[in-house]
C-alpha cells in the first residue's frame, strides 16, 4: 500500500485537525464527496454502512473506493461504518477497503473486546486500519438504535479495549447522536478529555450533522481524530432530488444528479473546514 493508513489520524490528531468522514448512499454522494476533497485538498473518509454494503456490494464499493484513492493522491479512504459483524468486515478488507468499523458497543465488554481482536488481527495482516466503539451513539438508523440513559464511554472500558485488542481508533459515547437532533447536543467534554488522557490511540466522533461548529472544534481539541457526517448530505440529497423531480421532464439521469452533486458539494467543504482538514496535503 502506498500510505499508511492507520498513521492518518494519529497525524491529524498530531497537527491539531481532525479526518471529516463522509456517509455516501450511492454513486452519486460518493463522487460528491471526493470531488470537494479533492478541491479543498483534504484527507476524508468515505464511509459505507452495512445496509449500503449489503444493498450495492463489497465488490462494487471496494473498487470505487480504490479509484478515488488513487485518483486523490491516496488521500481518500474507503471506510466500512458501524458494523456489527466480523464477518461483514473480513470481507470488506478482502474488496479493498482500507478502512473498517467493528461496532460491538451494543454487547458486555469482553464481547467487544473479544469481536474487535477478530477484526484486527484479520484487517491487519493487509494493513487495514480499525476502528471500534465504546459508550453509545443515541439514536435510531441503519446501524441500529440506542435511546437509553447509560450513553457515555466508561474511562476504564475504553482503556481496556484499546489495550487488549489493538485498535487503532476508538468511537466513543460522549452525547453525540445519529440522525438530526431535536435541540443542541449535550456534549460531554469532560468525560473526552478523560478518555483522551487515558488512552493513546485517536478517537472518533459520531453523530456530528447538528453538532454546533466551536463544539466540534472543541472535540478535535480534545483528542477527536475524525468526525462523522453522513444525516445532512443525504437530507440535502432528497431535498434537492424532489426539487429536481418537481421541475419538470429531464433529459437523462445526469440531467437530475448532477445539480444534487453540486448542492452535496459546498455541505462537504463546510465540513472539511469545521475540521481544519484543507490543504493538508
Amino acid at each position: 500500500m502506498e500510505c499508511d493508513k492507520p498513521s492518518i489520524l494519529t497525524a491529524a490528531d498530531r497537527a491539531g485537525f481532525a479526518v471529516p468522514a463522509f456517509n455516501y448512499s450511492d454513486i452519486w454522494e460518493l463522487l460528491s464527496i471526493a470531488e470537494a476533497a479533492i478541491e479543498e485538498r483534504a484527507p476524508v473518509y468515505i464511509a459505507a454502512n452495512m445496509r449500503v454494503a449489503e444493498t450495492i456490494g463489497l465488490e462494487y464499493l471496494g473498487a470505487m473506493g480504490r479509484t478515488a484513492y488513487d485518483l486523490s493522491g491516496g488521500r481518500i479512504f474507503n471506510h466500512l461504518d458501524h458494523s456489527s459483524s466480523v464477518e461483514l468486515c473480513k470481507r470488506a478488507v478482502d474488496c479493498g477497503y482500507l478502512s473498517v468499523m467493528i461496532d460491538a458497543s451494543m454487547c458486555p465488554l469482553e464481547e467487544n473486546i473479544e469481536k474487535t481482536s477478530a477484526v484486527v488481527a484479520y484487517a491487519h495482516r493487509y494493513g487495514v486500519a480499525v476502528e471500534a466503539e465504546i459508550g453509545r451513539i443515541l439514536g435510531r438508523n441503519a446501524e441500529g438504535a440506542y435511546l437509553g440513559e447509560d450513553y457515555l464511554v466508561c474511562v476504564a472500558d475504553a482503556v481496556r479495549l484499546a489495550r487488549e485488542t489493538g485498535v487503532d481508533s476508538l468511537a466513543v459515547g460522549i452525547g453525540t447522536a445519529h440522525g438530526f437532533y431535536r435541540q443542541e447536543p449535550n456534549v460531554n467534554l469532560q468525560r473526552l478529555r478523560e478518555v483522551n488522557d487515558a488512552v493513546s490511540i485517536p478517537l472518533v466522533l459520531h453523530g456530528g450533522t447538528g453538532v454546533p461548529a466551536e463544539t466540534v472544534r472543541s472535540c478535535i481539541r480534545n483528542g477527536i481524530a475524525k468526525v462523522n457526517v453522513g444525516t445532512q448530505l443525504h437530507a440535502v440529497y432528497l431535498e434537492e432530488l424532489r426539487r429536481q423531480l418537481g421541475g419538470g421532464p429531464a433529459c437523462s439521469v445526469s440531467d437530475i444528479m448532477n445539480p444534487i452533486k453540486a448542492a452535496i458539494r459546498p455541505v462537504v467543504k463546510d465540513w472539511i473546514h469545521i475540521c481544519g482538514a484543507e490543504n493538508r496535503y
